[in-house]
């Protein structure tokens, strides 16, 4: 049976945060007390010490929220520090290698790009697929071109239908959200818009991310 997701997956990407000055502690503070429940650590850069102590803390405030913790990439840093699941891309562990580390129970999320990707993850042990760039994005590089409404409208046929939930991701704002969601995405995965320029404080942080969650009702 398909997993529920919360509508809004928040992506702490912690790259994109120290560029625009903020502490990834300080935006998950004001993401969970705003409401968020979903949050995926991010960190391509960061040495693996500083992941574990930084997706450590995540965990303590995360769990205390009632939230869920996915880690990025990293399925050793989610089995050490306790997290809720871990995403994976194309060149990365293969799911099946990743439950061996992280366990059955775990969610584990996979990224596809294209029609085949999604017919192959569906038939992987996944909780969840993930379609984009669905408009475009600048805080990823991901080597394909935006996929638009209709790419997500096949994905989720694809994934329902095995029993999986599919996120969408790439330029969500809470202009567009609605009608990836309404093409039959299940939760959509937010990056930029959630944090904006870098100049809000923690207050600025939460009242942006409750916006967001009246969005995607």
């Amino acid at each position: 049976m398909k997993k529920s997701l919360p509508r809004l997956y928040a992506i702490s990407d912690v790259d994109v945060l120290v560029a625009r000055g903020l502490d990834p502690l300080d935006v998950c503070d004001a993401w969970l007390e705003a409401g968020v429940r979903l949050i995926q650590l991010r960190a391509k850069s960061m040495a693996s010490g500083s992941m574990l102590t930084l997706a450590e803390a995540l965990v303590v405030r995360t769990r205390a929220a009632g939230a869920t913790l996915i880690v990025n990439d990293r399925a050793d840093i989610a089995a050490q520090c306790g997290a809720d699941g871990v995403h994976v891309g194309q060149d990365d562990l293969s799911p099946a290698d990743v439950r061996l580390v992280v366990g059955a129970h775990a969610i584990v999320g996979l990224s596809t790009h294209t029609d085949a990707q999604v017919a192959d993850a569906v038939t992987q042990p996944v909780s969840y697929v993930a379609m984009g760039p669905v408009f475009g994005t600048s805080t990823k590089i991901t080597g394909y071109d935006a996929v638009g409404l209709d790419q997500v409208a096949r994905a989720a046929a694809i994934a329902h239908a095995a029993g999986k939930s599919l996120v969408a991701i790439g330029g969500m704002t809470r202009a567009n959200a609605a009608s990836a969601l309404a093409a039959g995405a299940d939760s959509v995965a937010v990056i930029s818009d959630l944090v904006g320029d870098g100049t809000e404080n923690r207050r600025g942080l939460a009242e942006r991310a409750r916006a967001w969650m009246t969005t995607t009702v």
